[in-house]
């Protein structure tokens, strides 16, 4: 699974948990586990934005080195 399947599946899976939420009873143990299911989903959705963009930032320096070793 790419980096961007695993973020699109995230938002997917934080997208269901918070419709079941909304259907949970406020103080219930479902609606308890759903909150922290969806903190979980947006600290790994952050790791792996952070990730994607060191990912593309490292691409772009790796293109610019090869770009400047290159040059005429």
């Amino acid at each position: 699974m790419g980096l961007d399947s695993a973020i699109e599946r995230i938002l997917e899976l934080s997208a269901e948990a918070q419709i079941k939420r909304r259907e949970a009873a406020e103080d219930s143990p479902a609606f308890h586990n759903l909150t922290g299911a969806i903190v979980a989903y947006g600290k790994a959705l952050g790791l792996l934005s952070k990730l994607k963009a060191v990912q593309t930032e490292l691409s772009r320096s790796r293109y610019r080195q090869a770009f400047n070793e290159h040059r005429f």
